[in-house]
């Protein structure tokens, strides 16, 4: 059984299954995104950004490791068990589901994507793009299945949760010199990629997306493994102040967005759900949340190892991930994953329940 008490047990989760359409709040969560909501899309690709082994997953449901970045559950699984659908969201390129399992609810997001499309060819991930093609695609398998009325109804219905963007900063605009030099201030790329966001809901908006939460970005200068570069740069194990300003300005200038497309398009509901305090809260006063360490992560040295790094034979990895806000050096635990849902879920999207 998963360690944690927060999980349901296999009772419930047959409840969950069988019983939980009939209280849904809504009839879908479909989810667009990074490895902040990859469900194991990138098990089926040809990339080195995978987490489908052991000690990922070992708190899963049966202790499966799924290829979500996590001890366990991410934050679209708690979302969509909140809203009376099942306790987690299936990928949408994972071969044991099919058209009858992703109608209450599919995943299309890679971990490692962005918004920019050059960020998703840095790890050889999924772009944005092409999680929409897998949506259009989707859109027709379940109009075969349903019908097209009942098809029509689960789209426009739907919770759509949307959140990437972290790797657009560190994986591109900090890491390739060409994005640098092409936008010559950071402020430059922000509005940039505030375009790509606006381009993508206007496209979802058109395929028939009515109720969207756009997620922030977190406080990205106290990942695990940026305290650690810092550290390395001789400026001690703090958080790297400078990403964290500019996921505060990014955030701003999404509420922004969220705001116009509210005001200019019909029969939309755009939320903006901004993770960035309570993570902040998290990681500043840990023990208030119950967790004792959020400096470092749990897997291996909790430093710098994510992915095929953070492996079932690695000594230093943690017997209990509940006691720490990061599972691998870019990625919250489980707990910390629910912590952040169940703020969402009282916040920015309490609406739609």
């Amino acid at each position: 059984m998963p360690s944690s008490p927060l999980l349901a047990p296999a009772a419930c989760l047959l409840l969950c299954l069988l019983g939980g359409a009939a209280a849904a709040a809504v009839p879908a969560v479909i989810v667009f995104g990074d490895s902040s909501v990859d469900a194991g899309n990138n098990n089926q690709i040809s990339t080195v950004l995978r987490s489908n082994f052991r000690p990922y997953g070992r708190d899963f449901f049966g202790g499966r490791p799924t290829g979500r970045f996590s001890n366990g559950r991410i934050p679209p699984d708690f979302i969509s068990e909140a809203f009376g659908l099942r306790p987690f969201v299936p990928a949408y390129l994972d071969p044991q589901y099919n058209i009858s399992d992703f109608a209450a609810g599919v995943c299309f997001a890679s971990a490692g994507t962005g918004f920019d499309n050059v960020t998703s060819n840095v790890l050889n991930v999924i772009p944005l793009w092409k999680e929409v093609e897998y949506y259009k695609e989707y859109q027709n398998k379940l109009k075969a299945y349903v019908g097209e009325a009942k098809a029509k109804s689960i789209i426009n219905e739907a919770l759509y949760l949307v959140s990437l963007g972290t790797n657009d900063f560190l994986e591109n605009y900090y890491t390739i010199p060409n994005t640098r030099s092409k936008y010559t201030t950071v402020d430059q790329y922000q509005d940039f990629l505030i375009g790509l966001v606006e381009e993508f809901l206007t496209g979802i908006y058109g395929l028939g997306a009515r109720k969207i939460s756009l997620t922030g970005l977190p406080p990205m200068g106290c990942l695990p493994l940026e305290r650690s570069t810092n550290y390395v740069n001789g400026n001690g194990n703090e958080c790297m102040e400078g990403y964290n300003v500019v996921a505060l300005h990014f955030n701003e200038k999404l509420g922004g967005l969220v705001e116009k497309m509210n005001g200019k398009m019909s029969g939309i509901r755009v939320v903006f759900s901004n993770p960035y305090g309570i993570f902040m809260q998290m990681i500043k006063k840990p023990s208030q949340f119950g967790f004792e360490v959020a400096t470092v992560a749990c897997c291996a040295t909790g430093m710098f190892e994510m992915g095929y790094m953070c492996d079932q034979l690695n000594p230093f990895t943690c017997t209990d991930a509940n006691k720490y806000v990061f599972w691998d050096s870019f990625h919250p635990t489980q707990k910390s994953s629910q912590i952040i849902a169940d703020y969402l879920l009282k916040h920015s999207l309490r609406e739609f329940l």
